[in-house]
């Protein structure tokens, strides 16, 4: 491989990658409205993630820096869905069930993680596929498998931990709100 530019590194973009990825982007409107913390609200970017996964994963390279990549970004999504979920408000509802608002922190946090996979695959498939080849040849990046691989990983994470974290917030949220309410007792 040193030496050469491999000949698949970058796919050009169909109207799917575009559909998908704007879902991606969308998923911040629900955010900033604001809502309770529900299941279905939960399952919604976790079933959009796992579509995403299932149509482009078709393997997992494990040569070179492959896995490497996969870490990487997978712990800079988690890191970004970690960042969104502290930086998101959530207050306890009457009902007992915590209502999450993001901010214009959380909300950028958010556009930043899924527009910027979606402006790399882009500059790949629009004139950057020279740049992106070369730096995957110097780095041991072996195709664009390993790109797509790691860029899906790096929304689970993204998607997960901020799941994960708000869910864990609001478990604390209602737990304190639950000890601050007026025990009513009948006569």
């Amino acid at each position: 491989m040193p030496g050469r530019l491999p000949s698949a590194i970058v796919l050009a973009m169909t109207i799917i990658d575009y559909l998908v990825s704007t879902a991606l982007v969308l998923l911040v409107i629900p955010q900033i409205r604001g809502d309770r913390l529900t299941m279905a609200n939960a399952v919604r970017p976790v079933v959009l993630v796992a579509a995403a996964a299932a149509y482009y994963l078709h393997g997992i390279p494990t040569q070179g820096n492959d896995v490497l990549l996969d870490v990487l970004l997978a712990a800079l999504g988690v890191a970004i869905g970690t960042s969104c979920a502290l930086t998101t408000r959530l207050t306890a509802g009457a009902d007992g069930v915590p209502f999450a608002k993001a901010g214009v922190a959380a909300a950028i946090l958010w556009v930043l993680g899924m527009a910027g996979r979606f402006a790399f695959v882009y500059y790949s498939s629009h004139g950057g596929a020279h740049s992106v080849a070369t730096f995957s040849i110097n780095h041991q990046i072996t195709s664009h498998e390993a790109w797509t691989v790691a860029l899906i990983l790096m929304a689970l994470g993204e998607v997960v931990s901020r799941l994960t974290t708000i869910r864990i917030r609001g478990r604390m949220v209602t737990a304190a709100a639950s000890r601050t309410l007026p025990v009513v007792r009948r006569a």
